[in-house]
């Protein structure tokens, strides 16, 4: 890793040329380590996050349909462990016992999602299957029938939810979904399945945003938003033209793939230039890069009445050209750069989350100068751990919520609109390809028991103190939070464990049990015939939305 270093003018001119001349933020400043005291504005809204797949549990019960993640979990060989989401923290079960958690925060607003299938079992009003039959994002009649779940929902909640989400992070969807498959529906179709994804969720974002305001936002006065997740890249030498370009070609791949449609009406240029190069070099009559139409741009643009951020790392990025050729054509290789980390950053859980607190403040401003300082909720920020032990005295989460915090507060006194900021998570949960072996939770969830208590970590003490403070009031007194804070979770975590070993014991002696009856592995057996491995009624995803609850703090 090439060591950091002062930038000089000739530098600064071309890195703030690249990101558009932000006029009130010094790009040129690196003081990484300083930490700011001082609170947000009045009215900012504290939050905790949740999705409804990772959460809910009850996945076949009162007549919910069977969703992709439903059919992409049960297959062997996809979910480390073989784990799947059909309990997970039964959410869907202990709803008043989550509302609670979030009073006990003292939380200004909760971030969820709707299940598409609960609603909708078989995903629109009449009988279909929208990833079997039809191919799920990589169809275009898709845009449709999103949008029926989309009215739907705002005329079941839409006199009580204000703030609505169309899609959470669907660079995911697209990438992980069609191009990679590593997420559901596990879709591999490299140079061409996340492109055609994202267009159509692009314009399915853009319908349900038209749907809304010509037919219930006047009579019930809500938003409609889209979030976006991204990493910050920041270019490995800063001396090199090549390596800034890359970076902020990294963001534009990243967060301007979605954003810059939705603001401006088509895809970055970046990416225009390098799929549609690419495609040519490949043969190809077309790029693979999909176009909107005049009409479809100005259908597009302007669709967006806040904007999600959800953010957890950042990646220094350097110039790589990637060889051509129709095999080898991918997302990935179209960007020709390469990215990489600093081995000195913290990384507690997931290998892909590094905390790197100065990318938020810089992906913010960066947002701020491409889209024209939109009114931002941050939907997503937090950090996981990988241990196979009990833990609440998460002193690594407070510093992460520390710094990330204070960067956002930051970027607010550089002229940023955040209106608000959820943490994620509120609860461990089910974490997709991962299973449960991550943890991004508040609360510690103890999956095996049956009734998936939950216990706080010492950082739901340290968030609740920046929620009542508004901020970081000085020095002493946050270093007195965290102190607090993790004395608290010592007895609680010498309890839990307690309880978990006993639980290991029971369990080591249940195992024996089971094993040594020959009617469990008939039962197994049985069950896997009984439940189909390909499902007649895939559902897509999830609709994501923001609903401020709890508007009066205790």
């Amino acid at each position: 890793m090439l060591p950091r270093c002062a930038f000089s003018v000739c530098h600064v001119f071309m890195l703030v040329l690249c990101l558009s001349a932000a006029e009130d933020f010094d790009w040129t400043k690196n003081d990484h380590g300083s930490f700011y005291y001082g609170t947000f504005p009045v009215g900012f809204s504290w939050g905790a996050g949740s999705s409804a797949y990772q959460t809910e549990g009850a996945w076949d019960k009162d007549g919910k349909g069977l969703s992709i993640w439903d059919v992409f979990s049960h297959k062997k060989g996809k979910i480390q462990q073989n784990e799947t989401g059909d309990s997970s923290c039964e959410g869907y079960y202990k709803v008043k016992d989550d509302v609670s958690l979030m009073k006990e925060l003292k939380l200004n607003h909760y971030r969820f999602s709707i299940s598409w299938p609960r609603l909708m079992p078989t995903g629109i009003k009449c009988e279909l299957v929208l990833q079997e039959k039809y191919g799920g994002w990589q169809n275009i009649s898709i845009v449709n029938y999103f949008n029926e779940f989309a009215n739907l929902c705002f005329e079941r909640f839409g006199d009580r939810v204000k703030h609505w989400i169309t899609f959470n992070n669907p660079w995911s969807v697209a990438v992980e979904g069609y191009e990679t498959g590593e997420h559901a529906p596990g879709v591999r179709l490299r140079g061409t399945g996340a492109y055609r994804a994202a267009h159509h969720i692009i314009k399915a974002h853009a319908k349900v945003w038209h749907t809304y305001d010509t037919q219930w936002r006047a009579k019930q006065k809500g938003l409609i938003g889209i979030s976006l997740s991204g990493d910050w890249g920041e270019p490995v030498d800063i001396s090199s033209q090549k390596d800034i370009e890359a970076a902020e070609r990294y963001v534009q791949f990243y967060v301007g793939w979605f954003a810059t449609p939705i603001f401006h009406g088509d895809y970055p240029q970046v990416m225009k230039d390098f799929v549609g190069r690419k495609s040519v070099q490949q043969g190809l009559g077309t790029s693979r890069l999909p176009t909107f139409s005049p009409q479809e741009k100005s259908y597009i643009k302007g669709t967006c009445d806040f904007l999600g951020i959800g953010h957890f790392t950042t990646r220094y990025i350097t110039q790589k050209n990637n060889p051509l050729g129709r095999s080898s054509s991918s997302y990935f290789t179209d960007r020709d750069l390469a990215e990489l980390v600093d081995p000195r950053w913290p990384d507690p859980g997931s290998e892909w989350l590094y905390s790197v607190p100065w990318g938020f403040r810089r992906l913010l401003n960066f947002v701020k100068t491409q889209y024209g300082n939109p009114v931002i909720y941050v939907t997503e920020n937090g950090v996981s751990e990988k241990m196979l032990c009990t833990e609440l005295c998460d002193d690594w989460r407070i510093q992460y919520y520390k710094d990330y915090i204070n960067e956002m507060l930051k970027a607010i006194k550089d002229g940023v609109n955040v209106k608000g900021y959820t943490a994620w998570s509120l609860l461990d949960k089910f974490e997709w390809d991962e299973g449960y072996s991550e943890r991004f939770g508040l609360y510690y969830v103890d999956f095996r028991n049956k009734n998936k208590p939950r216990y706080p970590k010492a950082s739901v003490q340290f968030y609740k103190r920046i929620i009542s403070s508004n901020g970081f009031p000085n020095q002493r007194e946050v270093e007195n939070w965290r102190r607090k804070a993790v004395e608290t979770c010592s007895s609680s975590n010498q309890l839990l464990a307690a309880v978990t070993e006993l639980y290991d014991n029971a369990s080591e002696l249940l195992m024996f049990v089971c094993f040594a009856d020959p009617l469990t592995s008939h039962m197994e057996m049985v069950t896997e015939i009984v439940v189909p491995t390909v499902c007649t009624l895939s559902i897509l995803l999830t609709a994501i939305f923001l609903m401020f609850l709890l508007r009066r703090r205790n």
